[in-house]
């Protein structure tokens, strides 16, 4: 589908169906050592005039399309000033008066400039749902993959937009602390949710991608991946230490081993362990059935194990893998988890 409007290259999964409008280009920081969205992207902010034009051939193109959320990309709105942003928002709502949501990434040293009667007025104008890539509450881990905050800022910025009355959307990476960290990330990062209580938390799984830095590290040998196994032992400790917080818990993207894995908080946690402690019960062979069968697109839940016809088609495939690459089954998993789009 060709639009008339300029569209940037990402958007969360959450917001599949909603209006997309470009208000900067790129990601103010984009050294982020994981992440390859914006590397040939300068970041720039575009103009209220831009943006204004832009929504009006949105609302040509779309006739009256009854949009009730809207998203506005690229990296960070909130790098905007606060009256630019009001006007832009204004002008969404005019033409697009259904709309019920709208909603942007913010970093946390975004936010954090920002006064907490700017913050009440952004919301107020409709700027309601905040995504945040919190990616781990380790300061550890945040300084080895280069985020460019702390966990203390994550904590102040999330608060302020919490208190500003946005729904607040924060997402982590399962795998970011590698080998030596893994324990840290999932402990530290559970304190940080615990401090923030988010209204969503959003599950994803590290797939390293070319050309990152991450690559490099991966490279040189000083970052180790986990095995699958590992990374969901790293998400039950997480879930463990998650207390005293009411947030909708999911892993929602295709590179999550356990998409199943999905509940309200409090209330889930016991089922949400009781699936990572049924992946882990496996014995060996079913449980590297079962990854590849995920891996490969062949599986959605624990309960397609039973699925006889399925299960050995996927065995066949594993030691075909196993006779061609004898003892890269892991190194097998993370590439076809890292060509998750």
């Amino acid at each position: 589908m060709i639009h008339p409007h300029e569209l940037g290259p990402i958007r969360p999964v959450d917001e599949a169906d909603s209006l997309l409008i470009r208000t900067t280009r790129g990601c103010p920081w984009n050294k982020c050592e994981f992440c390859v969205n914006y590397q040939d992207t300068k970041f720039s902010i575009r103009s209220v005039e831009e943006i204004k034009a832009d929504i009006e051939k949105a609302a040509n193109y779309f006739n009256q399309h009854p949009f009730t959320t809207c998203f506005l990309q690229d990296g960070d709105s909130f790098a905007m000033k606060t009256s630019d942003l009001l006007v832009v928002l204004e002008y969404l709502k005019q033409h697009f008066p259904n709309l019920q949501r709208i909603s942007s990434y913010g970093r946390a040293q975004s936010l954090i400039r920002k006064s907490k009667q700017e913050l009440q007025e952004l919301c107020h104008a409709g700027l309601n749902k905040l995504y945040c890539g919190m990616e781990s509450g380790s300061d550890i881990v945040l300084k080895n993959i280069r985020k460019g905050t702390s966990a203390s800022n994550i904590v102040t910025s999330a608060q302020a937009a919490k208190g500003a009355g946005m729904v607040l959307s924060e997402f982590i990476i399962l795998g970011l602390g590698g080998q030596e960290h893994w324990e840290e990330h999932a402990t530290a990062t559970a304190e940080v949710l615990n401090k923030i209580d988010p209204d969503h938390i959003r599950v994803l799984t590290i797939g390293v991608k070319p050309g990152s830095g991450l690559e490099q590290k991966l490279i040189n040998g000083t970052f180790e991946l986990q095995t699958e196994k590992n990374i969901i032992e790293e998400q039950r400790m997480l879930i463990e230490k998650l207390n005293g917080i009411s947030s909708d818990y999911v892993n929602h993207h295709a590179v999550d081993l356990l998409t199943e894995a999905r509940g309200q908080l409090p209330y889930d946690k016991p089922k949400l362990l009781a699936i990572m402690d049924r992946y882990l019960a496996l014995n060996e062979a079913d449980m590297l059935n079962f990854t590849l069968g995920r891996r490969l697109g062949h599986y959605q839940r624990l309960d397609d194990l039973q699925d006889l016809e399925r299960y050995e088609a996927i065995n066949q495939q594993l030691h075909e893998f196993e006779s061609q690459y004898p003892g890269q089954i892991e190194t097998i998993f993370h590439s076809l988890r890292s060509n998750v789009v």
